[in-house]
């Protein structure tokens, strides 16, 4: 069994955990999970993988969503409310967590309470009517100039209304901000402006994002686990699949306020002011209550132990007895592999922090039921001290592995954007490059047209079988499932599906196989950054090849613009021996600046290659004498003078061309007729040839 996931996005704090939480549920159900970048309009799904899917989960990006509808199979929306029965959506408890949210800022004493978000997304409008309905359970006007509008959900959003809410900074004593990001992003310009937060104005936010938590100040904000709606959603679809009926229209998933210091709070007091005391012993309820303070909101299931989500809390109790009763601690580095673990199910220091303070608790309640002297109590301090350390010190290490992680990611990218963009057409297609990288496997497939995809390139890290090269795939039954690797047909690995895409072209898909997207490429953002690498190569080979192809035709075109240029400069000039010596050169035509240069340098040339003492410049067809060109065979004239030869004019009478010509020609002979010039020369050569003998028989 498959699950389809289309999501327009992979990375990110929202994107990302939430399809963990789909491929780890549906890992737990034993199927396969197929995600596609992209919305079901872009994807014109369901023609993509259609063979292939058992069950949609859409994420957010709803367009289009109504050609799935179609195929009958089962569909589930995350993120967002499409309002449609037969299409449930898994989205946050928005009402609850806003509503806790406004509680908690009414009971700091705020009665005037601003609201700040992007109306045009749903969970932003039911974020705003929980606001007002809390508003109004209280007692509290309504006041609709503390309502700000942004333009988005993201930093931006909050940067560009930030002027806003400073402007109405003497009517309101706290803000709730739709997502986290509106607030993170304004935060700095109201600081900027001599907002003090909290002491002049208190702010939550919603979502938890990690840079909640590091922010100047920390962000209080509702938590949600995206996880959670990743794995409620496969929950949905695999019930579904299995025939049960579909759930009502919303199915949602619970959150809770965590309490930070831009609200004026410091601790997690909505977990440790609890009155139910746990009870004391490793044999009781502590380890449950702090494996539920990682997992906040979520609750552990009553079936589950505690130690199956936190396998080190037993031993963090062990130790925290044996401190107690004086008793040796277990080994240091176990200790630190557990705190590690604990780490690893929430990177919150807040929460962290609160588990030492559940274990202070307990302590104190344990004295004051049970008495206690004060050597255990100092033992006990010392292990608290120590387990705080050990955190943070764990905490920093994630950190630490997370800049030497980006460290790793700038200089893979690097590298694949070189192969990529120095390689050519071929290595970007046989998807080489990925050896670069985490990959473990991947098929290029290209479009051949609409409804075919031709295999490309492909590549197999371990030996695992790949579709032959060539191979031919209807789009919908793509990727071949009898040629996935076990892991992915198992269920192990998602499989990924990238369309390659440029402005100009529809390249076809990228498939690739990965655990997690974070594992796979060590930071979820990447697989979008090699897709458009690769469409990227692609259109530039593509382009090189056209370039190549028109540069040859180019060359072709221009060795005949050549030769055709040869043959008018020929026909335009052309030079005819006439007799020994006699270079006859008939031109037909008008005679501009251009064309005296082309006649000059023709003359010169012809007499050099022939070695002609006279050059009969036969002007007969030239419409019209003018003074341009009389000066243009001047020119002529005395250059082919300087080659000790001559140049006699023929087609004009010898009166005409001196009173046009407004040069000093020297002795240039002019004839009205080639035959009147060529008697003239035959009997001046007759002459010449004449003298030579006398002169000979004198010697």
């Amino acid at each position: 069994m498959t699950v389809g996931v289309i999501t327009p996005y992979l990375d990110g704090s929202f994107w990302n955990p939430v399809l963990t939480g789909i491929h780890e549920a549906a890992q737990q159900h034993g199927c396969r999970t197929l995600v596609m970048r992209g919305t079901p309009a872009s994807l014109k799904a369901p023609s993509l993988a259609r063979e292939q899917v058992d069950g949609w989960i859409v994420v957010i990006g709803v367009d289009g969503i109504e050609q799935l509808a179609g195929e009958r199979v089962p569909r589930v929306v995350v993120g967002t409310h499409v309002h449609k029965g037969d299409c449930p959506s898994v989205i946050p408890d928005n009402h609850s967590g806003i509503r806790s949210a406004v509680r908690h800022l009414i009971g700091h004493g705020h009665r005037r309470i601003a609201f700040v978000g992007c109306f045009h997304e749903s969970d932003v409008r039911e974020r705003f009517d929980a606001y007002r309905g809390t508003l109004d359970e209280a007692g509290i006007p309504f006041d609709p100039e503390l309502v700000i509008r942004t333009d988005d959900n993201w930093y931006p959003g909050g940067e560009k209304a930030a002027p806003q809410l400073i402007a109405r900074r003497h009517a309101c004593t706290a803000a709730i901000f739709g997502t986290d990001k509106n607030a993170l992003g304004m935060m700095p310009l109201l600081k900027a402006a001599g907002v003090r937060i909290p002491e002049d104005m208190a702010i939550v936010g919603f979502d938890d994002v990690p840079e909640a938590q590091t922010a100047d100040p920390p962000l209080t904000t509702v938590r949600q686990r995206f996880e959670m709606l990743g794995s409620a959603a496969c929950d949905l679809v695999v019930s579904m699949v299995a025939g049960e009926a579909a759930p009502p229209d919303l199915v949602l998933t619970p959150n809770t306020l965590i309490q930070r210091i831009s609200c004026g709070c410091d601790v997690l007091q909505s977990y440790l002011d609890e009155d139910a005391a746990p009870a004391e012993g490793a044999g009781g309820d502590l380890d449950r209550r702090m494996v539920e303070l990682l997992l906040a909101p979520q609750r552990l299931a009553p079936e589950t132990s505690a130690a199956a989500v936190w396998p080190g809390v037993g031993l963090v109790l062990e130790a925290y007895e044996a401190a107690i009763q004086g008793a040796a601690l277990p080994p240091a580095k176990a200790l630190e592999r557990a705190y590690q673990e604990a780490v690893g199910i929430s990177s919150d220091m807040g929460t962290l922090m609160a588990i030492v303070r559940v274990l202070r608790r307990a302590h104190e309640r344990r004295r004051e039921r049970l008495g206690g002297d004060a050597a255990s109590a100092q033992r006990v301090e010392a292990f608290l001290d120590s387990a705080h350390l050990s955190i943070a010190r764990a905490r920093l290490s994630v950190e630490a592995e997370f800049v030497a992680q980006l460290g790793m990611l700038v200089r893979s990218n690097h590298d694949v954007g070189l192969a990529l963009f120095s390689g050519s057409q071929e290595e970007s297609l046989s998807l080489s490059w990925l050896a670069k990288t985490k990959a473990g496997w991947a098929c290029l497939a290209l479009r051949e047209d609409a409804s075919t995809l031709v295999v490309a390139g492909a590549y197999s890290r371990d030996g695992d079988a790949t579709p032959p090269i060539g191979s031919r795939y209807r789009q919908e039954a793509f990727p071949p499932a009898d040629l996935l690797p076990p892991s992915v047909a198992s269920g192990a690995l998602m499989m990924i599906l990238l369309p390659i895409r440029t402005a100009r072209r529809d390249w076809g898909v990228l498939a690739l196989m990965g655990s997690t997207l974070r594992e796979l490429t060590g930071d979820e953002g990447t697989l979008g950054v090699w897709a458009s690498l690769l469409a990227a190569a692609l259109e530039r080979n593509e382009l090189v090849q056209s370039l190549s192809a028109k540069n040859a035709e180019l060359q072709t075109a221009y060795a005949s613009e050549r030769a055709l240029s040869d043959t008018v400069r020929e026909l335009g000039c052309p030079l005819i021996p006439l007799l020994p010596g006699v270079l006859l050169v008939p031109l037909i035509g008008a005679i501009d600046r251009d064309r005296a240069l082309q006649v000059l340098t023709a003359v010169v040339e012809g007499v050099d290659r022939h070695e002609a003492r006279f050059v009969l410049l036969d002007i007969t067809g030239v419409p019209a004498v003018d003074v341009q060109v009389a000066h243009a065979l001047g020119q002529t004239s005395r250059a082919v003078a300087l080659l000790g030869a001559r140049v006699v004019l023929v087609g004009v009478r010898p009166e005409l061309a001196r009173s046009l010509v407004d040069v000093e020609l020297g002795d240039l002979s002019t004839y009205s007729s080639l035959a009147a010039a060529l008697h003239e020369l035959t009997a001046r050569g007759r002459r010449r040839a004449g003298a030579r003998r006398r002169a000979a028989r004198i010697a």
